[in-house]
């Protein structure tokens, strides 16, 4: 491989290739439109602007990543140790289980108007909504891990005189990180979807609300800023859990 091609290869790694033809893709596509129904990537960038200047936006970004972060460090918190214990008893997941599988596939959006009216339409109602869309996907790759433990090692561990507590805090959890680690990054995604939802069907600030109201004001653009930053947020998040998990999680088997 010559010095040309390594530059291409690297180049391409980077992804500004991909970048460069979606957006070109797109201000092609804008000039088909007027600016209401399809905004430039220029007319986009411009309301992004406008937003970051008149303070809207830092306030939105700040009003959905509080309340993302709540809901999903809550769900952490609890679905963790939860699926640690109902995954270690098989008699506790039988009993679980069955609810586990029926409520996992009730979506958090439509809980809404429930938990407007047991939490009220403040910050409460949404951050609980968000625990729950994160909750089931870390209690159940929790639990995942802890079911693929290999039975060979409380084997071994057992014989070697460990008692059930040791061996659950040296064998069980350290087994089920990767899969906790998982659960916690789908969790994450949850977490930013949710968070969305809520403020556009409930909510007067944030990066939904944004979102919403942008139609009010025939400004598309702002809509586009409000989606943009909200993917540049989620990327970010993403990648600095993934950094941190493999940085101090990698002798666990994160990857």
């Amino acid at each position: 491989m010559n010095k040309t091609e390594k530059i291409v290869k690297q180049v391409l790694k980077t992804g500004i290739i991909s970048w460069l033809i979606v957006l070109g893709l797109w201000y092609i596509a804008s000039l088909f439109y007027d600016e209401y129904f399809l905004p430039s990537p220029a007319e986009t960038f411009g309301g992004i602007a406008t937003l970051i200047k008149n303070g809207t936006l830092s306030a939105d970004i700040i009003a959905s990543v509080s309340r993302s972060a709540k809901g999903w460090l809550l769900g952490i918190i609890i679905a963790v140790p939860l699926g640690l214990v109902v995954g270690s008893f098989k008699t506790v997941r039988w009993l679980i289980e069955p609810i586990l599988s029926f409520m996992r596939f009730v979506p958090a959006i439509a809980l809404t108007t429930l938990f407007l009216m047991w939490f009220g339409v403040g910050d409460s109602s949404k951050v609980a909504l968000i625990f729950y869309a994160t909750f089931f996907s870390i209690f159940i790759n929790t639990i995942a891990g802890v079911a693929s433990t290999d039975d060979s090692l409380p084997e071994a561990a057992s014989c070697m005189g460990a008692g059930r507590l040791r061996l659950f805090f040296t064998v069980t959890v350290p087994s089920a990180i990767p899969n906790i680690f998982t659960g916690i990054r789908l969790g994450l995604s949850g977490a930013v979807l949710c968070v969305i939802a809520a403020e556009m069907l409930a909510g007067n600030d944030g990066l939904g609300y944004l979102i919403q109201s942008s139609k009010l004001y025939y400004k598309t653009s702002w809509s586009f800023a409000g989606i943009i930053t909200l993917a540049l947020i989620g990327f970010i998040a993403d990648r600095t859990v993934l950094f941190i998990g493999r940085k101090f999680l990698k002798h666990f088997g994160v990857k």
